[in-house]
């Protein structure tokens, strides 16, 4: 089994078990084009979306960016996580982005693939997970994975899940199974 798969298998049984309103209502309010103000700003949108990329790869399957991870991680953080969240998230973030910087001499984005893939392997296994950027990057992990599986366009087309509906069909036909 490869890493796609295992994720796959994993993301299924996550989405489908977990799904929560939050969830499927801040991906119902990317879908419709809703941007925050108050979200990340556009270095850390590119940190983010350059890390989910690299998590998530276009492949026979859609990429993070391709699905929109980043609109909705943006608007998580803006909109649903709380101030004592929120804020070592993003110093996690400003931290991963300095150490990048000071270790390539670019940002992360702007990294060929061979060195994201070499920093994010780094992320993976830190030498202290107590630093604020393993912190981060475990939390920013965590919310792309999430955020990957419980996309609509992942749902239908990779999942091959019904968890999203057209609409409402309160008297639509339900077998029933007779007993003889």
């Amino acid at each position: 089994m490869n890493r796609r798969d295992l994720l796959r298998a994993a993301g299924a049984s996550a989405a489908v078990a977990f799904l929560p309103r939050e969830a499927e209502a801040a991906w119902l309010r990317v879908i419709a084009g809703y941007r925050t103000a108050d979200g990340l700003t556009p270095e850390q949108r590119a940190l983010v979306t350059a890390i989910a990329d690299v998590i998530f790869p276009r492949t026979d399957t859609p990429s993070a960016s391709d699905v929109g991870v980043t609109d909705w991680v943006n608007l998580i953080v803006a909109e649903y996580y709380a101030d004592d969240v929120r804020t070592p998230f993003i110093d996690g973030l400003n931290a991963i982005d300095a150490q990048v910087r000071t270790s390539r001499g670019r940002p992360f984005a702007a990294l060929d693939a061979a060195a994201q893939a070499e920093v994010v392997a780094t992320l993976d296994n830190p030498a202290d997970r107590r630093t604020i950027e393993a912190r981060a990057y475990s939390r920013l992990k965590g919310l792309v994975v999430y955020g990957y599986f419980t996309s609509e366009r992942v749902q239908r087309e990779v999942l091959h899940s019904t968890n999203f509906h057209e609409r409402f069909q309160g008297a639509a036909d339900h077998p029933v199974r007779r007993t003889p």
